[in-house]
């Protein structure tokens, strides 16, 4: 593996992460030669348009061996040891770098490359990628595990994208990733239920997010800036129990809202900073101990 020198990428699976990826490596100024889609999956007008303007060859994995080169496997997480055996099946790996980047999974899962003589490692970008949406990459960690010679060259890669390499070990990667979870699809998620509060509350749903953004927006801030603890407000800081008692008997008529909420009083009650916590715990109930 030359020092110093771009290999050229080889894409296989530009979904909305693969195609970001593609996208920033290309103006990085990293060669991607290949975009290439799974068996039964329709070339997309979106990845046609995305290969013309990287100068890159679509094809079907299987359809041609993989050119020499950096492979990065960005397909789903339960596709990948799939597309791993296979191309172990189909050509030989000797010398060869293979990222996948998948979040909870680490690189054992491309242990038939590696059998193979391919050096592998996972990479995976700690960001969202939405539908129409193609982030940059530049300050984004990026969660890295894998061969010491594989991890060498995605740090490398990653700061030429402008990102921050983040070594992970391989027993915590689970945990990493749920710890990514909680700070995008479930905040998401805790959106949806405050929309449905909104609703029940009389708000039309479509005026739901500009009522609520200025209020999202610098909670956002104040955490960013000064953390949980100094960014916490509200009834739980006031430690105002009858506030809290009268939400949760409006909540009835949302149970599974409730439920959120009763959690998320919990965490609040033993995480952050409220007054009568005693009392507060008893309204919301004490979460269950495990012990060993």
């Amino acid at each position: 593996m030359a020092q110093g020198k771009k290999l050229p990428s080889h894409v296989i699976g530009p979904g909305r992460l693969g195609s970001a990826l593609a996208a920033n490596l290309h103006e990085a100024g990293w060669k991607v030669e290949s975009l290439i889609v799974r068996p039964g999956k329709r070339m997309s007008v979106r990845v046609s348009k995305l290969a013309r303007t990287l100068g890159a060859k679509v094809f079907r994995l299987g359809q041609a061996a993989v050119p020499p080169g950096l492979v990065w496997i960005t397909v789903p997480d339960d596709a990948i040891a799939y597309v791993a055996s296979e191309l172990a099946e189909w050509q030989s790996w000797d010398g060869q770098v293979v990222f996948h980047c998948s979040g909870a999974l680490t690189s054992e899962v491309l242990e038939p490359l590696r059998a193979k003589g391919a050096k592998v490692a996972a990479v995976h970008p700690a960001m969202t990628f939405a539908a129409n949406t193609v982030p940059k990459l530049d300050k984004v960690p990026f969660g890295i595990e894998g061969d010491v010679e594989a991890v060498r060259l995605a740090k490398r890669i990653v700061r030429e994208l402008g990102g921050v390499p983040v070594e992970i070990r391989r027993a915590d990667k689970v945990l990493y990733h749920a710890f990514g979870t909680f700070a995008s699809p479930m905040v998401i998620a805790l959106m949806a239920a405050m929309e449905e509060v909104g609703t029940a509350a009389g708000f039309e749903r479509k005026k739901l997010r500009a009522f609520a953004g200025p209020l999202l927006r610098q909670t956002l801030e104040n955490y960013l800036e000064q953390g949980g603890a100094a960014a916490f407000t509200g009834p739980f800081v006031r430690g105002d129990i009858a506030v809290i008692t009268r939400h949760l008997k409006a909540l009835e008529e949302l149970p599974l809202v409730r439920e959120l909420y009763q959690a998320l009083a919990r965490v609040a009650a033993e995480k952050l900073p409220v007054k009568n916590q005693r009392a507060m715990q008893k309204v919301v109930g004490r979460r269950n101990s495990r012990r060993s």
